[in-house]
């Protein structure tokens, strides 16, 4: 399995120096404006650039100068460094910087390191408009031999016969950034659904219910179906189980069944907890989870009683995917372990700060104390 091992941003927002170690399972905590959803947004800007949308992405945030450190910084960058299984680590750089009334790309690095040689070994070299690949049966760098848009990485442009770019370039652009699940009258979730195979879902619920029918009826991923059904049962004493009745030709509605009412509930008719949670864990159990997931506030609605079962799916989804939360909630963090948490907080210039828990000194606090309570009482700092 690909991980991040460090992420570095320079000049994002509050951003403005940022060098953070990865780990499977990263939950951020910090006030409101500390750089917890800047550090989602800067990874997706990252991933939008390996999947060839860079521009796309960065005219819906305003353009390169909204995103600009302001007063602080003339370019931004981001620069990741990924573990390879079996080869040395991969070493991807990025700055980004105003050009004109648009943007430019000073610098894009791809290398990695090896062992007796003084150098790295580039993949991807390219400064402005003097762009360069790694040709394999050349055996040295070369120019690009066709057009290469200058508004678009030379990751998104690499042919996908070069392996390690490719891999890397998959692994960027495939990132998945989930926000809070739509639950309005008439939002994706609470509809019928067609029916046809799905792995995920969906970032608004709009797979859940053939996601959902296919797991129960798979052989090999029944057993997570099962482990979302004692979850639901687990979190609410009442509920019994699912039902996927056909509405139309190729539909499937998905229905509640409660001892406590005669008939089974349509998920129109659920409640904003329910929902919320059993799209979270449907997500967390999904067998087609990309190697980077992103949830932003995955609280919202639930009751505190369902947090430690949402901890546990956290942790139990980092053996299968890079997991990165932002959270508001204290309470999450009760169950959650100094080793999974960072503390987002803003230093005297303004600027966001990230530690994580367990380089703190709280070890003699938590002999008596949660971690949820030393947030509060401000041991972790991160507070407004």
């Amino acid at each position: 399995m690909y991980n991040m091992k460090s992420l570095q941003i320079r000049g994002f927002r509050r951003l403005h120096e940022i060098d953070l170690e990865m780990r499977p399972l990263m939950v951020m905590i910090g006030a409101n404006g500390a750089g917890k959803t800047s550090v989602l947004d800067a990874f997706s800007l990252l991933s939008a650039s390996a999947a060839g949308k860079l521009n796309s992405k960065l005219s819906g945030m305003g353009g390169i100068s909204d995103i600009l450190t302001i007063n602080h910084s003339q370019e931004v960058s981001m620069s990741i460094d990924m573990e390879v299984p079996g080869h040395e680590p991969l070493k991807y750089d990025i700055h980004l910087a105003p050009k004109g009334t648009s943007y430019g790309i000073p610098s894009e690095t791809l290398s990695q390191s090896r062992t007796g040689y003084p150098g790295p070994f580039m993949h991807i070299d390219s400064h402005y408009g003097d762009i360069k690949y790694y040709e394999i049966d050349e055996g040295k760098l070369l120019r690009p031999t066709w057009d290469h848009n200058p508004l678009e990485t030379s990751l998104a442009q690499v042919p996908k016969m070069f392996r390690q770019p490719e891999e890397l370039r998959h692994i960027l652009s495939s990132a998945s950034h989930y926000h809070a699940l739509d639950v309005g009258e008439r939002a994706p979730v609470k509809l019928p659904q067609q029916m046809k195979p799905a792995e995920l879902p969906g970032e608004a619920g709009e797979e859940i219910v053939p996601f959902l029918y296919y797991l129960r009826e798979s052989d090999d991923d029944k057993h997570r179906y099962e482990a979302i059904i004692d979850s639901l049962k687990s979190a609410f004493p009442g509920f019994e189980g699912l039902n996927f009745p056909p509405v139309a030709a190729g539909m499937l509605a998905m229905t509640w069944k409660d001892k406590s009412f005669r008939k089974p509930l349509y998920m129109h008719q659920l409640s904003e907890g329910i929902l919320r949670f059993l799209w979270l864990v449907s997500l967390l159990q999904s067998p087609g989870l990309t190697t980077i997931t992103m949830i932003d506030e995955p609280e919202i609605s639930l009751h505190p009683e369902l947090l430690s079962l949402l901890a546990e799916f956290m942790r139990e989804a980092s053996k299968r995917t890079q997991l990165i939360v932002a959270t508001h909630s204290d309470r999450l963090i009760r169950f959650l372990e100094p080793k999974e948490v960072v503390v987002m907080d803003i230093d005297e210039d303004g600027h966001a700060s990230a530690r994580w828990a367990d380089s703190m000194d709280i070890d003699q606090w938590l002999a008596e104390y949660t971690l949820d309570e030393l947030w509060r009482m401000g041991r972790m700092g991160g507070r407004a």
